[in-house]
């Protein structure tokens, strides 16, 4: 087990869709065939990135390689990824959990009946920091959420030093999590896609 397998980012993450048109907000726009669910193909990219944000941070990786390739196998409607020139540049992973809390298994499985998605991580290449190309990957993977409509809810676990971004992302806190890993505590962290049945219908899900 990774030693930060439950930090899904170490970035500032930012709310809703923007009030305004999106002509007037470009940040949150980008172009569609820039971003698509990943599979198991892409499991080097996303680790070579990954690799690269975690461990000259933590000295670990949230997922190691064979963790990247199974949930990319059994998932990959759950991953989204940013691509620019062919090039992966941003990415997210999730899978499925049928329980309230997370707990140490959630970290490892997917479970094919879940109404929740687990948020394993989110990495950016290096090259393409403090763009706000994390903040838009994470916004726009919550909007295809919504066009799932076996998915009732997504949850994360990060450190107290993170609530507040995710806060500003929309995810409410739901208290201590029951995982732990080595020294590291974590918050549980929920975001609401359930009732989204308006959104829905006018983003041609």
């Amino acid at each position: 087990m990774s030693v930060l397998t439950a930090v899904p980012c170490l970035m500032p993450l930012y709310s809703r869709p923007p009030a305004t048109s999106p002509g007037r907000q470009r940040r949150h726009t980008l172009p569609a065939n820039e971003l698509r669910c990943l599979s198991p193909e892409d499991a080097i990219s996303v680790f070579e990135i990954e690799r690269e944000a975690f461990i000259s941070v933590s000295g670990d990786c949230p997922l190691h390689l064979d963790e990247v390739r199974h949930f990319l196998t059994l998932c990959p409607e759950l991953s989204l990824g940013l691509f620019e020139q062919g090039r992966l540049v941003a990415f997210i992973i999730g899978s499925l959990w049928d329980k309230e809390k997370l707990s140490q298994e959630a970290l490892v499985l997917h479970v094919p009946h879940g109404s929740t998605v687990h948020i394993h991580v989110l990495a950016v290449h290096r090259t393409s920091r403090q763009q706000g190309k994390g903040p838009i990957l994470l916004w726009r993977y919550l909007q295809y959420l919504r066009c799932l409509p076996y998915v009732h809810r997504a949850v994360l676990m990060c450190e107290d030093f993170l609530v507040s971004f995710y806060s500003k992302c929309g995810f409410k806190e739901l208290g201590p999590s029951a995982v732990s890993v080595g020294s590291l505590t974590f918050v549980e962290m929920e975001y609401a896609v359930r009732g989204h049945a308006l959104m829905r219908r006018n983003s041609g899900c």
